[in-house]
């Protein structure tokens, strides 16, 4: 006789009984917790050029240094050379978004390319390839840009360029394991079958599976390069001044952090919103993408 009865004997109260409200909700909360921080940052950069008193460049000796909420014409103070920082802000986010949508764009496009060769191909060339991204793995991407900064000078194109061309691996290393599980599926060999060449059957039939994944990573992918854009802002590696950045902002608002200490504060909190925004959202596709493929298993 066993003592575990069965799901269809056992009591009501008893039987593991599923919770899509609740798995719904618990998927929802973040995805709207995260568009609500992105909104704000939306609302900064969009709405914000076109106010009356926006200049983000224009100095005046006589305002500097305001508080917030001091001026009309400053509603977030000025900063040590009289410059509004909420149009500083605003124009610092835009520059932090480009540079970030750019870089992920290319790591895109490089890893998953890298990614489907190798995956599909096999072979020596996969060895290739993956000895070429163990190696990206191993350089340490702040080391090699200052060295590449002391040659060339620090400047945004050098950084986009140098992000661009760094952070790959992790789109060609879930590119390449999709690919190797796909490319002996029906739907892939039937067009070799038919004549269709290998091309031509990457592109029509593995690449539509992959992109979703990929996807997924490059919604948590910006927030990442937007915090090491940030960071090397910070150090002086990336956007130079007269253009602004919130790393930049935070290293110059230091100096006068006893003075005003909403210069520093200010940024920071432009920079953990979108950051966070971020991430909340790409949990939220984590969260689909996870469930498809635990359906996905079970058929």
């Amino acid at each position: 006789m066993t003592l575990a009865a069965p799901r269809a004997l056992a009591p009501t109260f008893l039987r593991r009984t599923p919770r899509p409200r609740v798995r719904r909700a618990q998927g929802t909360v973040p995805m709207w917790v995260g568009i609500g921080l992105l909104s704000t940052i939306l609302v900064l950069v969009i709405v914000v050029p076109f106010l009356p008193t926006y200049d983000p460049f224009g100095q005046s000796l006589a305002d500097a240094m305001l508080p917030p909420f001091a001026s009309a014409a400053h509603p977030l103070g000025t900063d040590s050379l009289g410059r509004d920082v909420l149009s500083r802000l605003a124009l610092a986010g835009l520059v932090s978004v480009g540079i970030a949508a750019v870089v992920v764009a290319l790591n895109f496009v490089i890893g998953v390319t890298v990614g489907l060769i190798a995956g599909y191909r096999g072979g020596w060339l996969d060895t290739a390839l993956g000895s070429i991204a163990d190696i990206q793995l191993a350089m340490p991407v702040v080391i090699l840009l200052i060295a590449l900064s002391a040659v060339f000078g620090p400047s945004t194109q050098l950084m986009v360029i140098t992000l661009g061309l760094t952070y790959w691996v992790g789109y060609a290393r879930v590119a390449r394991a999709m690919a190797m599980g796909l490319r002996d599926r029906d739907f892939v060999v039937s067009p070799l079958t038919q004549g269709g060449s290998h091309g031509r059957t990457v592109f029509t039939h593995v690449l539509p599976q992959v992109l979703p994944q990929m996807a997924v990573i490059a919604s948590f992918d910006i927030a990442v390069i937007v915090g090491i854009e940030s960071s090397l802002d910070y150090l002086g590696l990336g956007v130079q001044p007269p253009v602004p950045s919130w790393g930049a902002m935070i290293t110059e608002g230091q100096k006068y952090v006893q003075i005003n200490p909403m210069l520093v504060i200010l940024p920071g909190i432009a920079l953990f919103l979108l950051v966070a925004g971020m991430q909340f959202l790409s949990q939220r596709f984590t969260t689909e993408s996870v469930a498809s493929a635990r359906k996905a298993g079970r058929r």
